[in-house]
């Protein structure tokens, strides 16, 4: 089955943690979101894209084991050093999700259409494959947004696939850096007004409109940001608007 729009579920949100290891991870109720918007079928495709941390084979493996024993197919596709699918379009189109982890979005970006992975993407999306993912998952959807991918110092990234018309915040609450930059970079016209994510949250999207915004923890929010007329009170051309999510059960 596939969602009854483009769809996308970007996020903040990573796995739970069964605090046995590094990568002992069980996946929360995004994922079951996630299966809902693409039509609730009743063995979900899954398919994982670790591009952001070079196809690291410990998460890889890490992404099947989260999902052992659970009715769902879960499958992967990396690139490096050469992709692991022999018809890449045809395997991404016959997913119910696609989701993106976190890690390097400018690395990922940049690989992905060597690969002719945007344009394929594109289609999916168009298709009703739903795209997701967390951190980098989330923002290459987007116009742009921050990124620490040149380095510890936050930078703008503004090539991202640009499938919805807006920027893009994650990791809104917990990163000291991100909020202050974002506000800049929307002032100032180097990115589009958009949406932030605090950790926990996700935005959902269908078309290139945001339908709602949902979180796996209380007391979290996410935000529009735009570009005002004028200054805000703190000298910055952009102001905030919180959004409530709704909380996944």
């Amino acid at each position: 089955m596939t969602a009854s729009a483009p769809t996308v579920l970007a996020t903040s949100i990573g796995f739970d943690s069964r605090a046995r290891g590094p990568y002992d991870w069980s996946p929360g109720p995004v994922f079951d979101l996630a299966f809902d918007l693409a039509g609730a079928p009743g063995r979900p495709r899954i398919c994982h894209l670790a591009t952001a941390t070079g196809d690291d084979p410990a998460r890889v493996g890490a992404f099947y084991a989260a999902f052992a024993g659970r009715p769902v197919d879960v499958s992967h596709l990396s690139l490096f050093t050469m992709p692991t699918v022999a018809d890449v379009r045809a395997h991404l189109l016959a997913q119910d999700v696609v989701w993106v982890g976190g890690g390097s979005v400018a690395n990922l970006l940049a690989v992905w259409r060597v690969h002719g992975l945007d344009e394929v993407l594109a289609e999916a999306w168009r298709a009703g494959v739903v795209l997701g993912g967390v951190s980098a998952g989330s923002l290459c959807w987007h116009v742009g947004g921050t990124t620490d991918s040149f380095g510890p110092h936050l930078r703008p990234v503004t090539n991202g696939l640009a499938l919805l018309p807006h920027s893009n915040s994650v990791h809104h609450d917990s990163e000291p850096g991100r909020r202050p930059l974002y506000r800049r970079l929307v002032g100032d016209g180097t990115l589009p007004a958009g949406y932030a994510s605090e950790d926990g949250v996700g935005l959902v999207y269908r078309g290139t409109e945001l339908v709602e915004a949902v979180a796996d923890r209380p007391g979290t929010s996410a935000w529009h940001v735009r570009r005002l007329p004028g200054q805000a009170p703190d000298g910055t051309e952009a102001e905030e608007t919180r959004i409530a999510p709704r909380r996944l059960r």
